[in-house]
């Protein structure tokens, strides 16, 4: 969505693929190049509407502008309750657990994020500071800071904990 952070769309888009996970990173507003937080632009794989489910991960990228976008889209609020209903994994980082929280995914749950998102997130769930939280199908994490947590904790979901160490290593990160 316009205003998404972008290292947070491409670390969890770059680290997934690196996995050998298929991602298809899809534009809220469709297949046209999408202007980010701090101006640098990103060309969706797809439009949301054409891209197909049912999906093992749904991956919220934050930026305030964008994670406001994710939140006011009936689209994502439908398929974010698909996702819960049938009991698969979703991911959002920074100011993008405030989709979850207008979808009404998620609720009573450990969620964290950005700080300026705290109170709207906690009145919803049981609120951590942990830089990466997971609660049952939903991960959520803190920031920029933290975007290669995220995006690892998500392939462990995917692929077991053998397939994080695996990508650490040759990405020279501190396990």
């Amino acid at each position: 969505a316009p205003g998404a952070e972008e290292m947070e769309t491409v670390i969890t888009v770059d680290v997934l693929r690196r996995a050998g996970l298929e991602v298809a990173l899809a534009g809220v507003n469709g297949p046209e190049a999408v202007t980010c937080s701090r101006k640098v632009r990103i060309v969706p794989d797809c439009g949301l509407a054409h891209a197909r489910g049912p999906f093992d991960l749904i991956a919220l990228p934050g930026g305030a502008k964008g994670a406001e976008a994710l939140a006011a889209s009936p689209e994502v609020q439908a398929l974010l309750r698909e996702q819960q209903q049938a009991g698969r994994f979703m991911g959002a980082i920074c100011a993008a657990p405030i989709a979850l929280v207008a979808a009404g995914v998620g609720k009573g749950a450990r969620l964290t994020s950005h700080p300026a998102v705290r109170d709207k997130v906690a009145s919803f769930g049981a609120y951590s500071e942990e830089r990466v939280e997971q609660d049952a199908n939903i991960v959520t994490s803190r920031g920029p800071g933290t975007a290669f947590e995220f995006a690892l904790k998500l392939v462990e979901l995917l692929l077991g904990k053998d397939a994080t160490g695996k990508l650490a290593a040759p990405m020279v990160m501190k396990q």
